[in-house]
């Protein structure tokens, strides 16, 4: 047997023809270097044994002249995670304008007689992930001004803007519980100013030794149902609270225990059904402010002949995308990413609405390998995407109206302030990447990409996208991070960087035991 097969079964032309496909093909995929020293310091970076088993993309831009800096494997496929809200954000902004802004309106079926409305109220949604239950109280309170006192009816929630699909495709089910994948409907209530779509607050607050803990929502009106207990501690014994929301339903299953005398303990979960759930919260509202409601709270069909009695308008989209990319609002990204299928191709769904997103990236000549989008936020496993396409999205913002406001709401590296550092807020902290890189992270199991912008130090503004897959073990993201840093400080932070890893934060913000957004980035799901 020759121990040259290949040669032997392969004519001379035929290898040569090969060998230069094969190298024409790997120039196109890594071009030459426009920055030999970057070029090194880089490889220098990815050559760390973190990364040894896994796939990294990265791309380098003058975010100015749109030169490439720096490149490997810019068009191969990589999972996105919350890197995709940059995609959804940016297409919002461009196809609904900085200044659109969510209705949601209160109209009446039937007839009013004096005090009483004989008929429904109708809460229609106009998609608004922002909707809070202040604005449900606002409402009702208008309501109440018009004199009414006694609904003879229903409140009819009105979902119907959007689809009656709740869950993205390829949405993992054993993520439904908790607050970063949120059901998406055209009518959803809010909890907290950060826009936690479509979720409850469960507070388990210890009793005595040997008394079980008491348990509390916010709002007081969804619809959870409770099965089980948790147990009240010796004063200084472990905490073991588990709230969890079974699979399909608004179930609660409360087990564990909870130390005497400790702190409450607050879970975030998602409620099933969140159009009915909005619909109870504003029929609590109405309570409040006196107006009787006969017939409870039902679904609407969407066809209800009605006439208006009043409504809300949300923030604008510059506003509302400040939460979405600063501290990686789920919710807020499949709300845009339906809307603008509403609002662009007539029907509230994802495949309209990425329709129109692809359309958008298409007209702006952002295009190069077949990639893949299925949902808004990334959160989806089935989304594909290539660093270089990224790199083009962040060269093409920048010529855009909206550009300010959306490089404004991208998180900043190391800055504190929860509505300026957002997810990057604990990274990258005493370095020069500090105050100066504007970023968008995305993480999931497997997954931790980084994309944005930097100045460096001779005062070019860098784009820059880094993407690693399919990594197991430890963390890659000291050398994301050191990429970013590198960017941001020249050549002269190199030899640091490799003497000194940058320590990935732990921790899970300000709620340890609950599920807020930020937790979402420490338990890789965004």
């Amino acid at each position: 047997m020759s121990a040259r097969p290949f040669r032997r079964s392969l004519p001379l032309a035929a290898a040569v023809l090969a060998a230069s496909l094969i190298a024409v093909s790997a120039q196109a995929d890594d071009p030459a270097p426009a920055d030999a020293t970057l070029t090194a310091d880089l490889n220098t970076l990815l050559a760390d044994p973190r990364l040894a088993n896994a796939q990294a993309g990265v791309e380098v831009l003058d975010a100015t002249t749109g030169e490439v800096l720096y490149a490997r494997q810019p068009q191969a496929l990589f999972t996105p995670a919350s890197t995709l809200k940059t995609v959804t954000s940016t297409a919002a902004l461009d196809l609904l304008g900085a200044d659109y802004r969510f209705t949601t309106e209160v109209r009446t079926v039937g007839k009013t007689y004096g005090d009483t409305l004989v008929g429904d109220l109708v809460l229609k949604g106009g998609g608004d992930p922002s909707l809070l239950a202040q604005d449900l109280d606002d409402l009702a309170a208008k309501v109440a001004a018009t004199g009414v006192t006694t609904v003879t009816g229903r409140v009819l929630a009105d979902s119907t803007r959007y689809d009656a699909t709740p869950l993205g495709p390829g949405w993992a089910w054993d993520d439904e519980a908790y607050s970063y994948s949120p059901q998406i409907s055209g009518l959803t209530v809010a909890n907290d100013a950060e826009y936690m779509m479509d979720t409850v607050r469960v507070t388990v607050t210890p009793g005595a030794a040997g008394e079980n803990a008491k348990v509390t929502l916010n709002p007081a009106e969804a619809p959870m149902k409770f099965t089980g207990t948790v147990a009240t501690g010796a004063a200084g014994s472990g905490s073991s609270v588990g709230v969890d929301r079974r699979h399909g339903s608004n179930d609660v299953a409360l087990s564990g225990s909870i130390p005497s005398g400790s702190a409450p303990v607050t879970s975030w979960l998602t409620v099933d059904n969140p159009g009915t759930y909005a619909g109870q919260v504003f029929a609590g509202a109405l309570a409040k402010h006196g107006v009787k409601v006969v017939r409870g709270v039902q679904a609407a069909a969407g066809s209800e002949t009605s006439q208006p009695l009043a409504e809300h308008s949300s923030k604008t989209l510059a506003e509302l995308i400040v939460p979405m990319l600063k501290i990686s609002n789920n919710g807020i990204a499949e709300h845009l990413t339906k809307e603008i299928g509403k609002v662009k191709g007539g029907r509230g769904d994802w495949a309209t609405g990425i329709n129109q997103v692809n359309a958008f990236l298409k007209a702006n000549n952002i295009t190069g390998p077949t990639t893949r989008q299925v949902d808004g936020s990334g959160l989806s496993r089935y989304d594909l995407t290539t660093p270089a396409k990224m790199a083009d999205l962040l060269k093409v913002a920048q010529t855009k109206p909206w550009f300010d406001a959306w490089y404004n709401a991208l998180p900043v590296a190391g800055n504190p302030d929860r509505m300026v550092g957002g997810t990057l807020a604990a990274r990258m902290r005493g370095t020069k990447a500090e105050n100066n890189v504007h970023a968008k992270s995305g993480s999931m199991g497997g997954v931790d990409n980084l994309l944005g912008y930097a100045t460096a130090p001779d005062g070019r503004k860098l784009a820059f996208v880094v993407m690693v897959n399919n990594y197991a073990g430890t963390s890659p993201r000291p050398v994301v991070d050191a990429i970013a840093v590198r960017l941001a400080a020249g050549p002269a932070a190199t030899a640091q960087l490799k003497s000194k890893s940058l320590v990935a934060p732990t921790g899970s913000g300000d709620n340890a035991t609950g599920t807020r957004w930020e937790d979402c980035e420490t338990l890789a799901h965004c």
